[in-house]
C-alpha cells in the first residue's frame, strides 16, 4: 500500500513487545502503516479498532503508548532506536477510560 523511501539508515523499535524495524525519519504511524500493523488502538465503547488516518495531528485515531506514555499522536512523533511502542486497547472500567 506505502512506498517507502529506503534512502534513511534502518532503526529498530519495539511494537507490543516485538522487534520492528523501519527507516529513520520515519513517523511511527508511517512505520506501522508500511508494516502493515492493522490498529493502533481499539475504541473504549465498541472496541472498533483505529489506525492512522490523517497522518498531520488532527483525528487523534492513531493515538499509541510510546515509550510508557499513553495518547501520544504517532503521526507527529519520529521512530527512534529503541523506542517502545505499544497499541492502545481501551476498555471501560480499566485505567484508560
Amino acid at each position: 500500500m506505502f512506498k517507502r523511501n529506503s534512502k534513511g539508515r534502518e532503526v529498530t523499535f519495539s511494537l507490543d513487545g516485538e522487534a520492528k524495524s523501519c527507516q529513520s525519519g520515519e513517523t511511527v504511524a508511517a512505520a506501522i502503516l508500511a508494516l502493515n500493523i492493522d490498529y493502533s488502538r481499539k475504541t473504549p465503547i465498541s472496541g472498533t479498532p483505529r489506525a492512522p488516518f490523517c497522518m498531520m495531528g488532527v483525528c487523534f485515531e492513531c493515538i499509541m503508548e510510546i515509550n510508557g506514555i499513553p495518547n501520544q499522536q504517532a503521526c507527529l512523533t519520529v521512530v527512534e532506536d529503541g523506542m517502545q511502542v505499544k497499541r492502545q486497547d481501551f476498555v471501560l472500567g480499566s485505567d484508560w477510560a
